[in-house]
């Protein structure tokens, strides 16, 4: 039996529809956000002068354990999504994993 899996984003700030996972950086710790365009560009504009006036780092310069929690790059990401739809959970093919997911696909390994 096929099944067709639809991905919908939701802002995490004001709830409605988004079109983009955002990724950022502050004070040594990563965040995701997803954003529709409008929160996104938002976003943007409040971090475009310090990012103008900041230095880039190299990639994995933040990088750090997390214990359960999965990082950019994290190898379980792709294990977590496949048992997730094997079990019957919503998991978008991109994006941030829900962390009640996480927390399922952990508690059954």
């Amino acid at each position: 039996m096929a099944q067709k899996v639809e991905v919908h984003l939701e802002d995490d700030i004001d709830g409605g529809p988004a079109e983009d996972t955002i990724q950022f950086s502050l004070d040594g710790k990563d965040y995701e956000i997803d954003l529709s365009d409008t929160n996104a560009e938002k976003l943007r504009e409040v971090l475009r002068p310090y990012a103008a006036a900041g230095r880039k780092t190299t990639c994995g310069s933040s990088t750090r354990s997390t214990g359960n929690r999965a990082t950019k790059g994290d190898p379980d990401t792709a294990k977590i999504r496949a048992w997730a739809k094997e079990n019957g959970h919503e998991v978008y093919d991109r994006g941030r994993i829900h962390q009640s997911v996480r927390e399922a696909y952990y508690a059954a390994h």
